[in-house]
């Protein structure tokens, strides 16, 4: 595993931190009261080459790999929202991959390099209110119209719903339900018949999650993306990147996590040593040492599958199914571990916490992450 990341990469990576340290981290608890983080932070994202790292070098990408797009991931854990974090991992992670892979060299032009830019921000909208984890069901419909089509229903939970410029939108082209009659469309937001939200979270308060009403949207011929009634393998096709980048995502925060925890633990000082000179407390900082490294090696063995042939279903399942629930807990322990500095917003400890809870719910819910593994291992 030590093997999987090259010097190009580690370079990224400094990179990353830095801009993260200056200009990311020094806003996180501005931009989590004001639940909201300025469109410019995609711009600046864009200027220095970060929202573009596995894209072509003619659209204005980097010309890299998805390991480039890994380290990113894992860098944003250290902005101190998670958020923010979202909002820019959902614009690179889920939201322009589709139109990369399967959009036409126009659309690309139109959509993909203004995105690798940060002058357009991205969403994608696929759930809706009575369709989630059965993606099968949505309902959001496009009516053929002269010259394009008219999409009209619901979405929910979209992250970057409300600043998007452009929606990669799920809709029903024909028939009732099931996976086939499904197409992507992408959806230009500055319209009347296109309606923004803003949902109000437990966590990720910096990010702007929208519930989203198609009212007679247009959408022109050419913005079909993909092939027609085909869209679901589009949304399976996306779905292991994005559970992917979730696992990364919570291994990096656990361990941003754990640091700080281990160096509040080494300076508060209880009965007249510091908490690590209590053998309860050091067990317990090993035991989220263990978890933590588990964690790593099941996603970089998942990410190395990946990245080897662009099929690992099984061990991606895996990997976002026991990185989710152990994050949210390992968050806990280090909450408890801060006593009632924990409870406190000072610390930051709670706000991981609170952000932490979304992984076993969002990109499919564990429950629906052992169902895809029953099937994979002919159960």
């Amino acid at each position: 595993m030590t093997d999987l990341f090259t010097a190009e990469h580690d370079d990224l990576r400094d990179a990353i931190r830095r801009f993260v340290a200056a200009e990311l981290y020094p806003h996180a608890t501005e931009w989590e009261d004001a639940r909201w983080f300025p469109d410019e932070v995609f711009a600046r994202a864009g200027a220095l080459g970060f929202l573009g790292l596995k894209y072509p070098v003619e659209l204005g990408g980097q010309g890299g790999d998805h390991l480039h797009d890994a380290v990113w991931a894992e860098e944003l854990a250290r902005c101190g929202s998670g958020g923010v974090a979202a909002g820019l991992g959902a614009h690179t992670g889920i939201a322009t991959p589709p139109i990369w892979k399967f959009g036409t060299p126009d659309q690309q032009e139109r959509y993909l390099a203004p995105a690798i830019r940060g002058e357009t921000i991205a969403g994608l909208a696929i759930t809706e209110p009575d369709a989630g984890s059965d993606v099968a069901s949505l309902r959001t419909r496009a009516t053929r119209v002269d010259g394009g089509w008219a999409v009209s229903g619901a979405k929910t939970f979209i992250t970057n719903g409300v600043r998007a410029g452009v929606l990669v939108t799920a809709v029903r082209t024909s028939g009732a339900t099931g996976h086939h009659g499904i197409s992507f469309l992408l959806v230009d937001t500055d319209q009347p018949g296109v309606r923004a939200s803003k949902l109000d979270k437990l966590g990720w308060h910096a990010s702007d999650t929208a519930e989203i009403a198609f009212d007679g949207a247009f959408v022109p011929e050419e913005n079909l993306l993909g092939p027609l009634d085909e869209g679901f393998k589009l949304i399976m096709a996306n779905f292991q990147w994005e559970r992917l980048l979730m696992a990364l995502g919570a291994v990096a925060a656990m361990q941003v996590a754990f640091e700080k925890t281990v160096a509040y633990a080494r300076e508060r000082q209880a009965f007249g040593r510091p908490l690590t000179g209590f053998q309860a407390l050091r067990h317990k900082l090993a035991d989220i040492a263990t978890t933590i490294h588990t964690g790593r090696c099941v996603t970089y063995d998942a990410l190395a599958r990946f990245v080897a042939d662009g099929n690992a279903v099984q061990q991606v399942t895996m990997a976002k199914l026991v990185t989710q629930r152990a994050s949210f807990e390992v968050m806990d322990a280090c909450l408890q571990i801060h006593g009632g500095a924990g409870y406190m917003r000072e610390y930051e400890i709670e706000r991981m916490a609170r952000d932490a809870r979304l992984g076993p719910i969002g990109g499919g819910t564990d429950e629906i992450m052992r169902e895809i593994l029953c099937r994979t291992l002919v159960l």
